[in-house]
Order: C-alpha cells, then sequence, then structure tokens
C-alpha cells in the first residue's frame, strides 16, 4: 500500500481529536448544505439487488461485492458503490420539486480500489442530489449553486477556527469559477 503524505504535513490534531472534528464538521457542512440547496436527508441502501442498473459501475471495470439472497431465491444482490442512478430515482419516487433535493451517507466496498491512506476497499461517502428544471440548466445556475456551497464551506470553515483555533482558515472570501473552455485556451 501506498503511503501519501505531503512533504510538509504537520499533524494539527491528536487521532482522537481527529475522529471528533470530522463529526463536527460533517454535521456542521451538512447542515449548511442542506439549508442553502433545500435538501433533506434520506437513507441509503446499502445493497440494491443486480440488474436494477441502480449501482453503477463508476469506471465500466470495477466488480460489485455481491451476494444471493435466500429469500428472493438465490436473487444477487450487491453492495452499492456509487448512488449517481439511485440518487435521481428517489427524486423521482419521492416527488421532490425543482430546487429541492435530497442527501444521504453512503456506506460501500470499493474491491477493486487501488489502496493507499487517502483510498479504502471500505466508502463512507456523503452525497446530494437537487432536482432542477430544463431552464436550469445553464452556467449562470451552476455557479449560483456553486457560490451556495461555497458559503456553506466558508462557515464551516469559521466554525472550524472557533472550535481549534490553530487550525486557521485558508479559503479566500470569493470562489473563482473558470469555464473548462476556459482551460484550453
Amino acid at each position: 500500500m501506498a503511503l501519501i503524505i505531503p512533504e510538509k504535513y504537520r499533524l494539527k490534531l491528536l487521532p482522537e481529536t481527529t475522529e471528533i472534528a470530522i463529526k463536527l464538521i460533517k454535521d456542521a457542512f451538512q447542515q449548511r448544505l442542506a439549508k442553502a440547496l433545500n435538501l433533506r436527508r434520506v437513507t441509503a441502501p446499502l445493497f440494491v439487488l443486480s440488474g436494477t442498473g441502480l449501482n453503477d459501475d463508476l469506471n465500466g471495470v470495477e466488480k460489485a461485492v455481491s451476494f444471493p439472497v435466500k429469500s428472493l431465491g438465490g436473487k444477487k444482490a450487491e453492495v452499492v458503490h456509487s448512488l449517481a442512478k439511485w440518487k435521481r430515482s428517489k427524486l423521482a419516487a419521492y416527488g421532490v420539486v425543482p430546487g429541492f433535493g435530497i442527501y444521504t451517507d453512503m456506506n460501500a466496498i470499493r474491491a477493486d480500489e487501488e489502496l493507499d491512506n487517502l483510498h479504502s476497499i471500505y466508502v463512507d461517502q456523503w452525497d446530494w442530489e437537487q432536482a432542477i428544471r430544463e431552464s436550469d440548466r445553464s452556467l449562470d445556475y451552476l455557479v449560483a449553486v456553486v457560490r451556495k456551497i461555497y458559503a456553506a464551506l466558508k462557515e464551516t470553515e469559521q466554525m472550524v477556527y472557533e472550535r481549534f483555533p490553530h487550525i486557521t482558515p485558508v479559503l479566500p472570501d470569493d470562489i473563482a469559477v473558470v469555464h473548462s473552455e476556459e482551460l484550453l485556451q
């Protein structure tokens, strides 16, 4: 397993305090983002039935961890490794109107993951999805959402600084938005 540590990395919190900080940050950010984007929490599945199309292949070569379900006549279930399609199906099933959405915690197993200190076969991933109108599929709408997300990040960063004063804020006051076409030039 490869170990990736930035050259000038210095421990800022003890491991047990880091766990507390992770929970604090996760809770604070999701509350701020949920408010900013009109999201409500839903529970994600640990597994889905094979063949439903709800488990994304991510890069097309990963194999889902699977097992037969006895009470369903041996039908195969797969441990989720992506919720992209599942989230969209839930927006439709719940009748979520444009401008509102969902967020969830995904616990998954990615057996084909390349392991290092940043990547694990166990995934604890926070995810969200918002319903939008066809007319909202624009750069202006996307930038407005990005700014709301950034504001939630800035507020969370400030909360971290208030709780742990030795971890100073680093995010700029405003976020720069660059279009991918600009990067090609």
